[in-house]
């Protein structure tokens, strides 16, 4: 019995397991915030609301439900803090750690599902990269939490100082939004730092290595030795500079007198926010109030939050490397050319613009879908709807006041969205077909109009 059970583990394909192994551990944390203990005295927490906070934490989106600082005792923040760093390292990524440290053999099975999880196209190497994403999550978080603690020891004292830098530093790396500082008021984030640098630029700087993916941290640690980045790194390092730049540009022009955000800060204060809010569109985490911005700026946000971070990081969203295809394509065809698109003297696969194509048309499609049912079961406007989908999606965890109102529907099909942003509609489309197989014949060629 048993020797059969393993045997259909084997022919499970990588996004199969993916899937699966995400779908389990959501439902345990989800059963281990359920218990009494993971409560705050005289409260009480639904299975479905824990299932939402645990989807949320193990999806590294951040949107919550329930305030975790009010709702959940040390406990239940623990448990939401483990689930945060076994999404955001991947569930492979964890799994194959531990199966390491316990002198277990990787199989074919899981080194594919490990390569699916961390978007790359070859298995060489994948076990040792695997040990190097731990290894520089570890430094990365252990930074934060030096620096984060003397800004909050002062502030909380000793234990409460560490047990804060601690719980958000690995969120911040992890990109997953949650903090604990409802006690200033319930979902009120960040904004009693809104103006603290020595907060703001730790936070956005951990968002910002969480988001660009461990494949350009590691090759740029490595630059001295070979003086060479490959073209991912430099696609992926152009197009966030390019996002962080032109969000952070967009948010001042529109909120520079807006008095209910930056019109109230200095120039210090309105430069800070405005850039951490542009870098915090893979991470949900802010320091201004969301619903008091103006309807451009949060329309801005939401296309920002939908490209979201790059490939092999601890962000979602359609990838900035998928949008950086879809550009180069366009231009090359705006120039009226039909051959290879070519970047830094290096050529493109026609194959990856069919695939990034497939990836923002898949994820276009269900965020529309979605944002038009939520208008509906939730009563609310477009604009709010569109918001909470596509943060659902991207899994970056920014609400308009929305997701905590929501109907039990609601919850569920937010809940749906963080699983299927989190694993990607494609991955999630390719373990739920049938074997592919090539047909072995090609049909006439005829070509529609096009335009």
């Amino acid at each position: 019995m048993v020797k059969g059970r393993f045997s259909i583990f084997k022919r499970l394909t990588g996004p199969q397991i993916l899937v699966l192994g995400l779908a389990f551990t959501i439902f345990v944390g989800a059963f281990l915030l359920s218990l009494p203990i993971a409560a705050e005295p005289n409260k009480h927490i639904s299975f479905l609301d824990a299932l939402f906070t645990a989807a949320s934490a193990v999806c590294v989106t951040g949107l919550v439900v329930v305030d975790i600082a009010t709702t959940f005792s040390y406990f239940g923040e623990v448990v939401i803090l483990l689930l945060i760093q076994i999404g955001g390292l991947g569930f492979m990524t964890f799994t194959t750690l531990i199966a390491v440290l316990l002198g277990r053999k990787i199989g074919i099975s899981e080194r594919l599902a490990l390569t699916e999880s961390l978007n790359l196209s070859t298995m060489e190497g994948i076990v040792r990269l695997a040990k190097a994403i731990f290894l520089i999550t570890i430094i990365i978080e252990a930074l934060g939490i030096l620096i984060l603690s003397s800004r909050f020891i002062p502030e909380w004292g000793l234990s409460k100082g560490i047990y804060y830098a601690v719980f958000h530093s690995v969120s911040s790396f992890n990109n997953a939004g949650f903090d604990l500082f409802g006690d200033d008021g319930k979902f009120s984030g960040l904004t009693r730092y809104v103006d603290d640098p020595v907060v703001v630029l730790t936070i956005g700087s951990l968002v910002l290595l969480g988001g660009i993916g461990f494949i350009v941290i590691q090759e740029l640690i490595s630059y001295k030795k070979g003086k060479k980045l490959s073209l991912h790194t430099k696609i992926v390092l152009i197009m966030s500079l390019m996002l962080i730049i032109g969000g952070m540009v967009m948010i001042l022009l529109i909120e520079w007198f807006n008095p209910k955000t930056l019109g109230a800060l200095s120039w210090d204060g309105r430069l800070l926010s405005a850039w951490f809010q542009s870098i915090c569109r893979t991470s949900g985490l802010n320091t201004l109030d969301l619903g008091s911005l103006y309807p451009t700026t949060l329309f801005m946000m939401i296309l920002l939050m939908f490209v979201g971070a790059s490939p092999s990081s601890t962000g979602g969203g359609i990838k900035t490397t998928t949008l950086a295809v879809i550009l180069l394509a366009v231009w090359n065809m705006l120039r009226g050319r039909h051959d290879d698109i070519v970047a830094f003297k290096r050529r493109i696969p026609h194959y990856l613009v069919y695939k990034a194509l497939t990836v923002s048309v898949a994820a276009l499609i269900y965020v529309i879908i979605v944002t038009m049912i939520l208008t509906i079961s939730e009563r609310t406007d477009l604009l709010t709807a569109m918001f909470e989908t596509v943060s659902a999606f991207a899994t970056v965890g920014w609400s308009m006041g929305l997701t905590p109102d929501l109907s039990a529907l609601g919850k569920v099909i937010m809940i749906i969205s963080m699983f299927v942003g989190k694993l990607g509609p494609v991955t999630l489309t390719l373990a739920l077909a049938k074997s592919r197989t090539h047909l072995p014949y090609k049909y006439p060629e005829e070509k529609p109009l096009i335009g």
